[in-house]
Formats: C-alpha cells, sequence, structure tokens
C-alpha cells in the first residue's frame, strides 16, 4: 500500500510515461512541476498558452523550453478549451490546469459539446490525498473544491471516488469515513441521516470495495484516543483511510486547515471526467502541483 506521496512517483515510473496537457500554462508553478515530472521520467508535456510568456518564465527559471511541446494560445479560455481538445484528439493521457481561473478551467471541462464528460448523469468530484506530518498514512479527501452542497446520489458517488482512488493506491479494502458534526445519528442534521444511509448501503454491499462507516465526527474518524473516550466501535473510527465530507465549506477548511496549520503536502485531481484533470489552487507550491501530476498519471486508464 501507497503511505507516502513519494511512493506515487515510483509507481507511475514502474507504470509508464503517461502525456499532460497544461492548459493555460505561462505560471512558473505550472512549468516548474511539470519540468520536476518530465526530468523524473514520469511524463511528457504539451503547454498550451503564449508561447513568449512561457519562454521567458523558462528562461528566469533556468528550465530548458525545449523538454516540452509548445501551443500557441493567448486567451485564458480558449486555452483551456484548446488543451481540452487535444486530450479528445488523443494528444494526451489527462489535463492539468495553468494559470486560467479554476472556472474556466471547469468550463472547457463540462462543455457539452467539445469537452470531457463521458455523457449520461455523470458527477465531477475533486480529490485530495493528504500527507499529514501527524497521521500514520495517506487521507483520500472529497469533495473540497468542486460540488458545493452534494446531494444523496452525488454523495455516494463521491464515496465510490475515493473508494477507487485509495485502491488506485494499492488499498484493497479501504475504510471510509462518512464525516458529519456528531457520531450519533441526528435525524435534525441532514448530513448525519446520509452518511447513516450510505454506511448501512456500503454494509449490504450496495457500495463496493471498502468498510464504510458514518456518520462520524472528525476527531473519531481519525484519532484513536477519541474513540476510546466515546467508546466507539469497529474498524473505521480512529484508522481512516478516507474522508467524505458533507459540503464544500467542511472539506475546504479541512483542506487549508491541513495544509497551513499541520504542514500537509497533497495531491489533487478531478474525478469522474473522461481523464484525470490536475486541479490545484493556484496558491498551492510547485511541489504539490508535481505530486497532484503523478496522481493524475497513475490514475490514467
Amino acid at each position: 500500500m501507497i503511505t507516502k506521496l513519494d511512493q506515487i512517483i515510483e509507481a507511475v515510473k514502474l507504470k509508464g510515461k503517461k502525456r499532460l496537457v497544461a492548459a493555460f500554462a505561462n505560471d512558473s508553478h505550472t512549468i516548474g512541476a511539470t519540468s520536476m515530472a518530465i526530468d523524473l521520467g514520469i511524463i511528457e508535456a504539451t503547454l498550451v498558452g503564449d508561447i513568449e510568456t512561457i519562454k521567458k518564465v523558462c528562461q528566469e527559471e533556468g528550465i530548458d523550453v525545449n523538454k516540452y511541446k509548445l501551443v500557441q494560445e493567448s486567451n485564458e479560455q480558449a486555452a483551456a478549451n484548446l488543451a481540452v481538445k487535444l486530450i479528445n484528439s488523443g494528444e494526451g493521457d489527462f489535463l492539468m490546469k495553468g494559470l486560467c481561473t479554476t472556472d474556466k478551467y471547469m468550463r472547457a471541462i463540462l462543455n457539452k459539446e467539445s469537452g470531457l464528460m463521458p455523457g449520461g448523469k455523470a458527477v465531477l468530484s475533486h480529490v485530495a490525498v493528504f500527507e499529514v506530518p501527524t497521521y500514520h498514512k495517506l487521507l483520500v479527501t472529497s469533495d473540497v473544491a468542486v460540488i458545493p452542497a452534494p446531494d444523496f446520489n452525488q454523495k455516494i458517488a463521491i464515496t465510490n471516488y475515493v473508494i477507487n482512488t485509495a485502491k488506485i493506491l494499492e488499498n484493497p479494502n479501504p475504510k471510509v469515513a462518512l464525516i458529519a458534526a456528531t457520531e450519533q445519528v441526528s435525524v435534525g442534521m441532514p448530513a448525519c441521516v446520509d452518511a447513516a444511509v450510505i454506511a448501512a448501503m456500503g454494509n449490504r454491499g450496495q457500495i463496493k470495495g471498502a468498510i464504510i462507516d458514518g456518520p462520524l465526527a472528525m476527531d473519531v474518524a481519525i484519532d484513536k484516543e477519541s474513540v476510546e473516550i466515546k467508546k466507539l466501535k469497529g474498524e473505521v473510527p480512529g484508522d481512516a483511510d478516507c474522508l467524505v465530507f458533507p459540503n464544500i465549506e467542511s472539506g475546504n477548511v479541512f483542506y487549508k486547515t491541513a495544509t497551513k496549520f499541520a504542514g500537509a503536502e497533497l495531491a489533487a485531481m478531478v474525478v469522474g471526467a473522461k481523464v484525470p484533470c490536475v486541479l490545484s489552487s493556484r496558491g498551492d507550491s510547485t511541489k504539490t502541483k508535481m505530486y497532484s501530476i503523478a496522481l493524475a498519471a497513475l490514475s490514467c486508464k
């Protein structure tokens, strides 16, 4: 089982290089992260953006621009659309957001005529994998960035996405905690009710491939001492591999708190499209973006 983000890189090396297409790759973090990934031997990269700006950034960062295939498009939305077009035409295995805003990036992915949605009632969600110094293994989480208030069916999709990602990280039977404000089933709190029903679905085999428990408050999901104090039973409490958050506020607060207060590193991507789509914050470090590239590459079919 992969327990550190660095191990994802080694796993991708065994799988073989994947082809990345970066949308509006005019910034030093995107260029630096893709350069690191190329040097590690895990990707080939096409950068869509303003070529003169990309060349200038490469020069300033001491990066050989010749390691990239460059495609000219100086307009932000047009660059995102063109990157998606390259994926659809078979010129890349996965997508990455550069300096374009999240709404423009997502608009290109979601476009009904030219985007990357597989059709039907597909749910697009965001999965982030955290390496927290105070926790004994990786935490696969969702959704911290895409779905503001997931309904019941979306929560089922999100649960399946974290299970699939955990399995990609070589965890054969992940433990999934459905997070709420309390581990008590309170009918006045929709998050608790949804979690209880989804946990029951897991117990009855309607959601397969994982041990699912909920509702669980954050402390009892990840802290064994809290579990002992509250006298909870089960395989998930205190040892969760995956956290499913009830809404974007709780997920995003966890994301920012873990990185800024606890020194966590992470890898993040959008799932549910035809290919993995790297989506990290424009303020994320080069290292985070490089780990996100590795996670998406490992997730490619």
